[in-house]
């Protein structure tokens, strides 16, 4: 990723209401959620949704398809991905314990749950 597209989607990120938003679309998984229920979920009203639902999708971190009447929104993985590894891109050093906190999270984050 180039700084520049770094700097759209943290810039993206920097609002918090807009963070909120994204960190919902990313764990609604690639099914994504329907505006509707985006709005309800945050108590947002539509038209602050709206506003910052476009930048996300600017910046290239979600996307909007069409669901019979509905607007469904799911992040872009593949972009956020890539941000994040812009930001990690340099950060051990040669020193691989300082970026081994970040591997754990993300086996924590991302691991199978288990059911009973």
């Amino acid at each position: 990723m180039e700084l520049g597209a770094a700097s759209t989607c943290l810039s993206a990120l920097a609002y918090p209401a807009r963070l909120q938003i994204f960190r919902l679309l990313v764990a609604a998984g690639p099914m994504g959620l329907a505006a509707g229920e985006i709005a309800r979920r945050l108590d947002t009203p539509p038209s602050s949704l709206s506003a910052n639902l476009t930048v996300l999708a600017n910046a290239g971190l979600a996307r909007a398809r069409r669901q019979g009447r509905s607007i469904v929104y799911s992040a872009e993985y593949d972009r956020m991905q890539a941000l994040l590894g812009f930001l990690v891109e340099d950060c051990c050093g040669g020193s691989p314990e300082i970026c081994f906190p970040l591997a754990e999270l993300a086996k924590a984050c991302c691991a199978p749950k288990e059911t009973a």
